[in-house]
């Protein structure tokens, strides 16, 4: 019952072709020639970064929105684990009171 079922591999139905043979064959040497010459390397002309303040500000502009919204979701999702908890601890208190004040009615 608790035995697992293994598969059996299925037998080929039809005709099958033998496996081909492979013929090994001599591998012979590429003739060796001389490396051409190394061409000159010439330096492209690629424009310089430059820092304007205005790219600054912008950078400084970005980095700090992207800081604040990164806080507020955490600070949101921390704010959302503290009234989860609060709201389960106080349910678990009437909980508890209800469970217990029929005890002390019975004097």
């Amino acid at each position: 019952m608790l035995r697992p079922k293994i598969p059996t591999m299925p037998t080929p139905v039809g005709v099958t072709a033998p496996p081909a043979v492979v013929q090994p064959t001599a591998v012979e040497p590429a003739p060796q020639t001389m490396p051409p010459a190394a061409a000159p390397v010439v330096p492209t002309a690629r424009p310089t970064v430059q820092i304007t303040p205005g790219s600054v500000l912008a950078v400084v502009g970005a980095g700090t929105a992207v800081v604040l919204i990164v806080g507020t979701v955490l600070v949101s999702m921390l704010l959302a684990t503290a009234v989860t908890a609060a709201s389960v601890a106080v349910c678990a208190v009437v909980v508890r009171s209800l469970l217990t004040s029929p005890n002390k009615r019975r004097r």
